[in-house]
């Protein structure tokens, strides 16, 4: 199974950043999509303009979250099949900035999940501790109840853990953290879905970037990478693609 690299934006890029971002990839890249899986999640704003672009160059366009209703009066909120019709793929749900900032609660980000897959999207759901839960030794506990919580049954997705703690900080969690919190999140997943949680992609994100990915994926169970501020830099992205692995 390939590695999958996903590039989050947040809300970043104007027309002109989200042209010259796309063009750095696509340069940089070349024919190395065929070697992991490459998703970019830009700002809704800019998901129709980019998506000719990233088609063409075999990379897949993602959206950073979408509304649990096929349609209503929702304003300002997006739906699963109004980005699917724009031609989008994945879908990132249940970050923490959208949990924290907007107050998502996992119910919520489970209902978004089925929503995403009843119109054929492919769903992110993020999961991952603060610092407080972390110092007070409750890592697991907390992630293993967002994964009861936020994941559907039938889930057919990615589950990316991102420790709070570690997102924005510059310094990614040691490879034993992620390993013990990746060997978990594999036997959370097989415990909720039997067979079907073995095949489940993890990733991991929280300050991933070109220096530190050759020490995060190779991690066993680590299936790729959720990227953030690296993604909004060709010259971070591109090293972060040619790290992972094929198969």
């Amino acid at each position: 199974m390939k590695q999958i690299i996903v590039g989050n934006w947040k809300m970043n890029g104007l027309s002109a950043d989200a042209d010259a971002l796309v063009d750095g990839r696509v340069k940089g890249l070349g024919e190395l999509p065929t070697r992991a899986d490459v998703v970019v999640c830009p700002p809704f704003t800019q998901l129709a303009r980019l998506a000719p672009a990233l088609k063409r160059a075999g990379i897949a366009l993602g959206a950073q979250d979408c509304h649990q209703d096929r349609a209503g009066a929702h304003t300002g909120d997006i739906s699963a099949p109004m980005l699917v019709d724009l031609g989008v793929e994945y879908v990132i749900l249940g970050h923490s900035e959208r949990r924290g900032e907007h107050h998502e609660l996992d119910e919520t980000v489970r209902e978004k999940a089925v929503a995403a897959m009843e119109a054929g999207l492919t769903p992110i759901v993020c999961v991952g501790e603060n610092d407080d839960q972390r110092s007070a030794g409750d890592s697991q506990e907390t992630v293993g109840w967002q994964i009861q919580g936020s994941l559907p049954q039938g889930f057919r997705g990615i589950v990316a853990y991102e420790p709070i703690w570690a997102i924005g900080s510059g310094t990614a969690a040691s490879q034993q953290d992620i390993a013990d919190m990746s060997a978990f999140i594999r036997a959370e997943l097989v415990r909720q879905f039997g067979e079907a949680g073995k095949t489940i992609r993890i990733l991991y994100g929280g300050s991933v970037n070109e220096r530190n990915v050759t020490d995060i994926l190779p991690v066993e169970h680590v299936d790729g990478a959720l990227v953030g501020n690296a993604s909004l830099k060709a010259d971070a992205f591109v090293p972060l693609v040619r790290a992972a692995r094929a198969s």
